[in-house]
């Protein structure tokens, strides 16, 4: 399917198509964070002041806590009740391309061996509709993790600036499924120049940069460098923005809530950087927060591409900006030692 294109002022059209079928999510502010929340029908104005979300749109396969079942006990033993699955389908429109690559990422880890079903349930019912971004922020690095402000990894179709329109490109069978209820006109040569210049002049705004290269073998040679993470987590407060905004980040608890026969089981986000995190009847396996930090770290940059060949950052930079204390992947990535 040829690209096409779309007037910006006439973006609006887009969403209100296909809430006919699906529950449209659009990056929203109303709540106080941004954020994705369900389409009004009219506010378009995003598009005017958006950059990125702070929450990330993994939140809505990987909710804040979600009810897994529910159960009780009868005199025959106990009952497992799943709850009733969500019928339709849902699109977020305005995803960036980290985030679309960050959702290809945890796909790698819930359809690993066991296959998560919720997870994945949402997945397969949802859409991505991208947009490139055009103002990066200074903490983004995407360009040093091999993505772009334009990448089309993860998205189902793709919005590029080109001034006065929207260059749309249909990625997949999906993104070309929307196109056939939208009445967009046909994309020229002339549009799809002005997508590259746009691509390029993008990719120039993202002016961090991290230097990757050998850096799972780094971090395995100073991993017993105790000096070394110490420094790196003195100014760290364990709060956990971090990795609870981080849209690469899955780690969950699991806990039963009862009343007498009966109750729910939930899971909820947890985080590496709490000193209760995954902590057993009789310990925390890792009580020193250098150990914590170290994990974190570690599990960006070695171990996930251990497992998955693929690092486990997307080069948001959610976690540069919005940290309290301002600690600085970038930074610590750089000051990594070539151990002994």
């Amino acid at each position: 399917m040829a690209d096409k294109k779309i007037n910006k002022r006439d973006i609006a059209k887009l969403p209100n198509e296909w809430c006919r079928e699906f529950s449209v999510l659009v990056p929203s502010r109303e709540s106080g964070t941004v954020a994705m929340t369900r389409w009004d029908g009219k506010d378009i104005g995003f598009l005017d002041w958006y950059r990125n979300t702070v929450v990330p749109p993994r939140d809505s396969f990987l909710p804040l806590i979600e009810e897994m079942f529910s159960f009780y006990k009868d005199k025959d033993g106990y009952n497992i009740e799943l709850p009733p699955p969500k019928e339709q389908k849902q699109l977020i429109f305005g995803i960036r391309p980290c985030d679309a690559r960050a959702l290809a990422i945890l796909d790698m880890t819930f359809n690993d061996g066991y296959q998560d079903p919720y997870y994945l349930g949402r997945r397969q019912n949802t859409v991505l509709v991208g947009i490139g971004c055009t103002k990066a922020y200074d903490s983004c690095f995407c360009t040093s993790l091999g993505n772009s402000p334009t990448d089309t990894t993860g998205v189902d179709l793709m919005l590029t600036d080109i001034g006065e329109d929207f260059l749309v490109e249909a990625i997949t069978d999906a993104g070309k499924e929307l196109l056939t209820t939208s009445s967009l006109s046909k994309a020229t040569e002339a549009d799809q120049a002005r997508a590259k210049v746009s691509e390029e002049t993008a990719r120039q705004k993202v002016t961090r940069n991290i230097d990757i290269r050998d850096i799972a073998q780094k971090l395995r040679a100073s991993f017993e460098d105790q000096d070394f993470w110490q420094k790196v987590a003195a100014k760290c407060i364990s709060c956990g923005i971090c990795t609870l905004l981080c849209p690469t980040c899955y780690c969950f608890d699991i806990n039963d809530e009862m009343s007498k026969a009966q109750g729910v089981r939930c899971r909820s986000l947890d985080s590496c950087s709490f000193p209760i995190y995954t902590r057993m009847p009789m310990e925390n396996p890792r009580t020193e927060k250098w150990r914590r930090v170290r994990n974190k770290v570690c599990h960006k940059y070695e171990f996930y591409p251990m497992l998955f060949d693929a690092i486990a950052c997307t080069g948001c930079g959610r976690c540069i900006r919005l940290c309290p204390v301002n600690w600085d992947i970038i930074q610590i990535i750089e000051s990594v030692p070539t151990g002994a």
